[in-house]
């Protein structure tokens, strides 16, 4: 339950590799903070809130646990998320880049322990800064481009071969869900055993059994990016062998919003 890296990085294009070395799925947000907000008041001010949240939700007040977010700071509200690493199942190691701007960062892994705990409340957190100085690495030159839009849901106009692949995720559009955050992109490959309306109900955090570990048989997943705000572009890196995948949103009912995505790897 800890997010293991430096402490601070150059702006513009950032490339993370996660080595996800615990026994549970997780994934890391970039939640870029107003001035003046460090984790100590994420810690002192909006974890508490979640978690007494979660906690009513857990115990069926589902609308009285709805409601307790109501109790968040009005500087929580100011909060961009700008991308990150998609769900990495255990002992899996996922790859993203996303342009960063000066500021000041929280990166977060918000999946649920058995108990409905919030990884993040257990610990799993961490303040990064970005500083002035530029990096000097350029944005990746991708071999599949998807959308995503609340209208149209996840779209791409490709076929899919095995191999290394760069994959550009682009919002045409922004806003927030059910779960009051918005959509992003996520691979998972899928075995025989997987069941797709489990990992449908399962993708909702304000499900008292979704974003809860262990998650879904039959499901690895490969990484993606994280939210971010309109227009623009974030890239993640897999290699495809062959076999059945899906691209889902992290958002209640995926598949009915056209955010769940099949395709097939051939041999």
């Amino acid at each position: 339950m800890e997010i293991q890296t430096v402490d601070s990085i150059p702006s513009g294009w950032n490339t993370f590799s996660y080595k996800n070395q615990s026994q549970e799925t997780h994934f890391i947000v970039f939640e870029k903070y107003p001035d003046g907000i460090s984790a100590a008041d994420t810690k002192a001010d909006v974890f508490p809130v979640f978690d007494k949240g979660m906690t009513l939700i857990n115990e069926g007040k589902t609308e009285e646990g709805l409601a307790a977010f109501g109790n968040l700071p009005p500087w929580f509200f100011n909060v961009v998320f700008t991308g990150g690493i998609g769900l990495t199942s255990p002992n899996t190691t996922s790859e993203s880049t996303i342009y960063l701007e000066p500021g000041n960062y929280l990166m977060e892994c918000y999946v649920k322990m058995p108990n409905g705990k919030f990884h993040s409340v257990m610990g799993m957190f961490k303040e990064i800064r970005v500083t002035n100085h530029k990096s000097v690495i350029e944005k990746p030159r991708p071999t599949i481009d998807l959308n995503i839009s609340s209208a149209n849901g996840i779209t791409a106009n490709t076929s899919y071969t095995k191999g290394q692949h760069t994959i550009a995720v682009t919002f045409t559009d922004q806003k927030a869900h059910e779960h009051f955050l918005g959509h992003d992109i996520h691979l998972v490959k899928l075995s025989n055993e997987a069941n797709l309306e489990e990992l449908d109900r399962w993708m909702n955090w304000t499900n008292p059994k979704g974003f809860i570990s262990p998650s879904p048989k039959g499901v690895t997943f490969l990484g993606g990016i994280q939210e971010m705000p309109t227009g623009n572009t974030g890239y993640f890196s897999t290699n495809l062998t062959p076999g059945n995948y899906a691209f889902i949103a992290e958002v209640p009912s995926p598949k009915q919003k056209n955010m769940l995505k099949l395709f097939t790897v051939k041999q």
